[in-house]
């Protein structure tokens, strides 16, 4: 495969910020080119249309083996709409993080894609001329949108596919191109292998002040087509029964986990590992394979070490993941027999907030932070955490249902909020109360229920040793309004990291003896004396 890109993009106005977004990413036999026009000139727009570039091609990097491209890009793109449209819903209470997105694959001789809102796919071979893609706008308005990324929860891009051909040209633009550079033109451009500056700026020299837009634009020149790609296509198996002593593609496995047989701890070769199986209910359930799929896949892309490394083995036969095999305790094993210490939980806090700001960026939240996904590794003197069960991860901002485990949910998950960073940070404020204290915060807390939340006793009334400022990180993580509490994992990690620079925190109403004790004092001592002076006077009056 040969393929030659070019890409350019210019602001409306020189000096401004383009709301433009594109990029183009080549591996193996396979080229993904994804551009993306925020509708509008502001901030939102503009950081909708960034994530929709980064994210779509971070996504089908690391897609699932078992979804072909066109699967892939149709449900990382529904992905990302309902995260972008519930991000803007919590942060602005409308839709203003909006984009249109442009997607092109080529896998060695065939080109996938698909579109939403009015950003273009255009291909161009021997002297013919085709536009993919479809606009997506009202008909006598043509600046009106009707679909776009983030415009609502559900969405249904345009999709397409075609056979590629040695000297075919696709191109994608913004309507700030297409918009001044009509059909028959783009069709001449490509036709003399035009460069995408040179078509950006072609349009650029057609427009008018008052029509002048951002503009952006990527020429794929597909020199020389490749074999295609080698797919997985094999059917794998999804195994009824398991049992000690089986062996699965060289893996013998040894003993089950979790009482159940889906999950097994195996040898091979002298090398201990974990494998996870897809569920029985996957072998005539979509829902459950494609659930597994999503588990698969979020499992083995989320590679850092604040995760047990997964992967899927070359030459499988059976539908299943490989993980590394940890020998550690889990946290929750670890605090039936001691609390942990305050170093020990200023590291764990800082542990679970990087964990979060990794997965963040790949546009996941664990879902389920609880002590039992947590090993501690190394001795009681140095602990190192590992965070596992990548089971309940999901999209930010997707998940609204109770699943979890209810005693760490902050208090809006149980009214229908999705999950977002400010949700998770409260289960990892609960995790660190429980870990210094031994209790929960809001007690245990079932599934079915739907508690009223009444501010937690301040962690530092049940270990002593806690100090002040840890004290008031975890109240803060605590807050039972979402408002109130840590916004984004970077402002509780700079607090966890400078603790000489962390506010005092108390939640709303706290009595005075609780926000201030000397000052509590202080007045009552004034009070006292006033009285006991009135006292005195009247005794002395009455004699």
């Amino acid at each position: 495969m040969k393929i030659r890109t070019t890409t350019h993009g210019i602001a409306s106005d020189e000096g401004s910020d383009s709301s433009d977004a594109f990029a183009v990413r080549a591996w193996d036999q396979t080229v993904i080119a994804v551009l993306s026009d925020g509708a509008g000139s502001g901030e939102p727009a503009r950081r909708a249309a960034r994530r929709a570039v980064d994210s779509l091609i971070e996504h089908y990097s690391a897609r699932p083996r078992t979804w072909g491209p066109q699967r892939a890009l149709l449900e990382f793109t529904r992905m990302l709409n309902r995260s972008l449209f519930k991000e803007s819903q919590a942060s602005y209470g409308r839709s203003e993080m909006v984009a249109t997105l442009a997607a092109a694959v080529i896998e060695g001789d065939r080109l996938f894609g698909l579109n939403v809102g009015d950003s273009r796919v255009c291909l161009w071979r021997d002297g013919a001329f085709q536009l993919l893609s479809e606009d997506h706008v009202e008909p006598e308005r043509k600046n009106m949108l009707t679909r776009a990324l983030g415009m609502a929860e559900e969405i249904e891009p345009h999709c397409f596919t075609t056979d590629l051909q040695d000297g075919d040209v696709a191109l994608l633009c913004s309507d700030g191109v297409s918009n001044h550079f009509g059909c028959s033109d783009l069709e001449l451009a490509l036709k003399q292998r035009t460069t995408a500056r040179n078509i950006v700026q072609a349009a650029r020299g057609r427009a008018r002040a008052e029509t002048r837009d951002d503009m952006s634009a990527v020429v794929l020149d597909i020199e020389q087509t490749g074999k295609l790609r080698a797919m997985n296509e094999r059917s794998l198996t999804i195994p009824d029964v398991l049992n000690k002593g089986d062996s699965v593609d060289g893996f013998e496995l040894i003993r089950p986990f979790h009482g159940t047989d889906r999950v097994w701890l195996a040898d091979k070769d002298g090398q201990r590992i974990v494998i996870k199986f897809a569920p029985r209910e996957a072998k005539d359930s979509e829902p459950h394979l494609d659930a597994f799929t999503r588990e698969t896949w979020n499992a083995t892309r989320a590679q850092s070490a604040h995760f047990v490394r997964a992967y899927e083995p070359p030459g499988q036969t059976a539908r299943y993941y490989v993980m590394e095999f940890v020998d550690a305790p889990s946290l929750h094993a670890v605090l039936h027999e001691r609390r942990l210490s305050v170093d020990s939980a200023v590291a764990l806090g800082q542990f679970l907030v990087e964990a979060g700001q990794k997965l963040l960026r790949l546009d996941l939240a664990h879902g389920d932070i609880k002590p039992e996904n947590i090993l501690c590794v190394g001795d009681y003197a140095k602990l190192s955490f590992k965070l596992v069960d990548l089971g309940s991860a999901a999209e930010i901002f997707s998940v609204t249902s109770r699943a979890g485990t209810a005693s760490y949910f902050a208090p809006e998950r149980f009214h229908g909020a999705p999950v977002s960073e400010r949700t998770e940070i409260f289960a990892i404020g609960v995790t660190m109360y429980q870990a210094l204290t031994g209790k929960l915060p809001f007690g245990n807390i079932e599934r079915f229920q739907t508690p009223v939340f009444t501010p937690a006793k301040r962690a530092v009334k049940l270990n002593p040793n806690i100090p002040p400022w840890l004290d008031a990180v975890i109240a803060r993580a605590l807050a039972i309004k979402p408002e109130r509490r840590y916004q984004h994992y970077s402002e509780i990690a700079f607090d966890l990291n400078h603790p000489d620079e962390v506010a005092p925190f108390f939640e709303e109403n706290a009595p005075l003896v609780e926000r201030n004790p000397l000052a509590f004092y202080k007045t009552g001592f004034f009070i006292l004396l006033a009285l006991a002076l009135w006292m005195a006077l009247k005794l002395r009056f009455h004699h």
